[in-house]
């Protein structure tokens, strides 16, 4: 990419993006090669893989994968693609398999990646070894407190190091759980929206739309008996919001929670029935973490983006939401639900409730959203006669970034940016 797609002068505090990079094909490229192939990329959670020999298949960057535990109860990530013919060897969305076997011409490979089986191996003269030819991994394949990223470069940095200040948001949801074990709940929503995965980054920090877009939502809250505040003078949310910048592209919403939370806040939408066992779980986090820290697990929200396309929204449910592009005007959306392990039915179901309620195709505010992403993506038919995005709200604002400016959008593009300008 020779030129920069975006305006940032902190002088004049204005920050515009070129609507190109929104739509065009040959953009959409240049990301796959850029950033998908040199970033961190989520794969799975080590959950989904409760048993030895237990797998599931998906599409990661584009890329079909096997994210599998082998017999000796090992996480391992493999290419979904036969050595022989280039076949995807297995079909199956999830299972228990010990070996994967490629229909086209009977290829065998263990659950370790291992060539095990080649149909009259006999044929094969001169160099031709089995041992050479099994399944192929990503260059890197790491995880964080059981989320697996792989990486394409063999020069890139760590995981760990990659994350680097993130890894504090995550060891706030990591601390819901009295084992600090987390779980994948069965099932995941998935939908296509009609617009360029760029917009979905943005919504999902976005809370400049929350009082215009999801105002259904809002009514059905304070009509259940929740108390949401008028905001103040100058204020879009009720509530008191940070935008934080984590580095390496990642950022969160940092929220002063009103909305309430099904781990350890009681709103009446939950039924008096729940109260005690909330205060329950209120009770025990603070006895295991302090009174402190239980206060920042319990009554505060934030949407975590992990650069460039994981979102851990900590909010009203934990959910882990990746998405894709699948052209530069679709892109395919997958979201899990998460949970501590050691959560009673009448909690799991809160939460699921809360997940369904409030996020997915058929909750009070994914519909909304993807509403507006693919107008959005319709009114980017004219880019080319109304070529810039106005990002500028908050720019210039003394000491903490609120999360109704456009700070953390911004932290996003300037990274994008930043990779998309380097070969």
């Amino acid at each position: 990419m020779a030129r920069s797609y975006i305006v940032d002068d902190p002088v004049k505090q204005r920050f515009l993006l070129d609507r190109e990079a929104l739509v065009s094909q040959l953009v959409l490229a240049e990301e796959m090669t850029r950033i998908f192939s040199k970033c961190w990329i989520y794969v799975g959670h080590s959950s989904e893989l409760k048993k030895s020999n237990e797998f599931v298949t998906r599409k990661v960057a584009g890329r079909p994968v096997i994210f599998v535990r082998d017999g000796r109860g090992d996480i391992r990530c493999f290419f979904n693609t036969c050595r022989h013919r280039g076949a995807m060897v297995c079909t199956e969305p999830a299972g228990t398999r010990r070996s994967f076997k490629c229909v086209y011409h009977g290829w065998t490979y263990r659950n370790d990646g291992v060539l095990a089986g080649v149909p009259g191996s006999e044929a094969y003269r001169g160099e031709f070894d089995k041992k050479d030819l099994g399944l192929r991994s990503p260059a890197r394949f790491e995880q964080y407190r059981d989320f697996w990223f792989l990486n394409l470069s063999a020069d890139a940095p760590s995981l760990r190091d990659y994350l680097g200040r993130a890894t504090d948001y995550i060891d706030l949801i990591i601390d819901q759980s009295p084992s600090a074990t987390m779980e994948i709940v069965a099932g995941a929503q998935e939908y296509d929206v009609g617009a360029n995965w760029k917009l979905m980054v943005e919504n999902s920090v976005d809370d400049y739309h929350l009082p215009s877009t999801h105002s259904t939502w809002l009514n059905y809250m304070a009509n259940s008996g929740v108390k949401i505040e008028r905001p103040k003078e100058g204020m879009v949310l009720p509530t008191h919001g940070l935008a934080v910048d984590l580095g390496n592209g990642h950022f969160t919403t940092d929220n002063v929670n009103f909305r309430g939370r099904p781990v350890a806040a009681w709103i009446p939408i939950y039924g008096e029935e729940a109260k005690p066992e909330m205060e329950a779980i209120r009770s025990e986090l603070v006895a295991r973490l302090g009174p402190e820290r239980a206060k920042r697990v319990c009554d505060t929200n934030r949407n975590l983006v992990i650069f460039p396309n994981l979102v851990l929204n900590d909010g009203s449910s934990v959910t882990v939401r990746t998405f894709f592009p699948d052209g530069a005007g679709k892109m395919h959306v997958t979201a899990w639900a998460l949970g501590p392990v050691e959560e009673s039915q009448a909690a799991r179901a809160r939460r699921l409730d809360a997940f369904l309620t409030f996020y997915g195709p058929g909750g009070f505010a994914t519909p909304d959203d993807v509403e507006a992403l693919e107008l959005v993506q319709q009114g980017l038919a004219n880019w080319q006669d109304d070529r810039w995005t106005e990002m500028s709200r908050g720019m210039g604002r003394e000491g903490e970034q609120l999360n109704s400016d456009e700070h953390h959008l911004r932290i996003f593009w300037r990274k994008w940016s930043q990779m998309m300008e380097v070969a």
